[in-house]
């Protein structure tokens, strides 16, 4: 840096402290008179004479002169009295190379207790979506390595889908099957709300070292303060445009993002806005479009985003369900029925779509990709018939075909999860198995 430049940088630094002191806890609220500061400002609350640390919290409010701050950790031995020291500065992260292969907290530090490796740079959490017009259309197939999703449903590189389903259906393992497979440059995994027992779960058998050593793990658990669960959709977004910035295709997968539309419930409802969709207060449907909008292609690089959403007793119509369908560039529906059959991935064909698909393949894949559809359309509306007999072969060309294929059909859409498939393999089986019912 030149002489003139550092004159410059130390002439904008504020070199004077600003502190309040706390004057009330409620809940989850921190009420404090003083320091000036603005809403998303972090504040460090100082605490104890003897034992002396350091809260960090955030200015999510204002009540008359008074400033209402939320911790990222918990609220104990806060008390009256305690110094409040105000950054001016919104949170930010530490990210670089030295991060892949790593699982960090919302606030960017290594789960494990370790240092953070040298040669980071600083980044915000909290970025603006890139401007419209300077999207480049989507253009090609991302594989990901499950036959169902490239043959049928197929993933564009910096589209942006949600995964649908009930608790217990198999988004987690899905998740990971994707994270081994994808052809993606790097993996960012948000683990929001999980329970503690899953989290070590899901890093070992879902994605297991294949997987981990081209991925970064963001961390959020359910026993977090709401604040922190939100921060972690905040903070694997931002790595991941960190990455796409420097020119490569990142692949950010967040399970989920119902569990951050809750949190800021959690904070909404503390600072005292009304609730109103089941609960659901404003601010929850303003961040969602801005948070799932950070995402998609730029004019540098693309982030491919799969998003889980939890549907409450598997109504697709609840609120946070129909309002990330409706931001979403597609959406892939896990069925609980087909997960007791025993089929996996457990995904309803016929309830999901790709909107991007019929741009970026061959017409002859569209082709063969509807034609199967329609065959397992055919017969799941005529099972029922097939099943107590009531159906006498002959009666329908189209049936007959449908019960022919449809074991074929089956063995297509199931696949194991140490199984990888290609996207040339995907469409060759495809193909084959749709001619065979011409």
């Amino acid at each position: 840096m030149k002489a003139e430049e550092l004159l410059s940088e130390i002439d904008t630094i504020d070199s004077l402290k600003r502190y309040g002191r706390v004057k009330k806890v409620v809940g989850l609220m921190i009420e404090s008179q003083g320091p000036e500061s603005s809403i998303g400002d972090v504040c460090l609350i100082h605490i104890g004479t003897k034992n002396k640390r350091v809260i960090k919290a955030e200015v999510v409010g204002f009540k008359e002169e008074n400033i209402m701050l939320m911790p990222y950790t918990t609220i104990h031995d806060i008390s009256p009295g305690c110094f409040v020291e105000g950054t001016s500065e919104p949170l930010q992260i530490k990210v670089g190379a030295g991060l892949v292969g790593t699982v960090v907290d919302s606030l960017g530090n290594p789960l494990d207790g370790s240092a953070l490796p040298n040669g980071l740079k600083q980044v915000p959490i909290d970025q603006e979506p890139p401007n419209p017009l300077k999207r480049p259309p989507i253009s090609n197939p991302m594989e990901v390595g499950i036959r169902l999703i490239d043959g049928l449903l197929t993933v564009g590189t910096g589209q942006r889908l949600g995964i649908f389903a009930g608790s217990g259906v198999g988004k987690s393992t899905l998740l990971g099957m994707i994270a081994r497979n994808t052809k993606a440059d790097l993996n960012v995994i948000a683990l929001i709300g999980e329970r503690g027992r899953e989290v070590r779960e899901f890093i070992e058998r879902d994605l297991g070292p294949e997987g981990l050593k081209k991925s970064i793990v963001v961390v959020a658990t359910s026993d977090q303060p709401a604040l922190m669960r939100i921060k972690g959709a905040y903070t694997a977004t931002a790595i991941a445009e960190y990455f796409r910035d420097k020119g490569l295709n990142v692949m950010l997968m967040m399970d989920s993002v119902t569990r951050v539309a809750m949190a800021q419930r959690e904070v909404g409802l503390a600072v005292g806005e009304p609730p109103t969709t089941k609960g659901y207060t404003p601010s929850v449907f303003a961040i969602l479009p801005k948070l799932l909008e950070r995402t998609g292609t730029n004019e540098k690089g693309s982030i491919t985003a799969f998003y889980t959403v939890l549907v409450d007793g598997d109504d697709m119509n609840e609120p946070i369900a129909d309002t990330v369908r409706g931001i979403l560039d597609g959406h892939i529906v896990m069925d609980r029925e087909l997960a007791n059959k025993g089929q996996y991935p457990a995904v309803n064909v016929l309830k999901s779509i790709s909107r991007v698909m019929n741009h970026i393949v061959s017409k002859e894949h569209i082709r063969a990709a509807e034609r199967l559809r329609d065959l397992l359309s055919t017969y799941i509306n005529s099972e029922d018939l097939i099943n107590i007999g009531a159906y006498k072969k002959g009666s329908s060309k189209e049936i007959d075909t449908a019960i022919k294929l449809y074991p074929t059909i089956l063995s297509y859409i199931k696949q194991t999860t140490d199984e990888k498939v290609s996207m040339e393999e995907t469409f060759h089986l495809l193909l084959s198995l749709v001619g065979a019912g011409d």
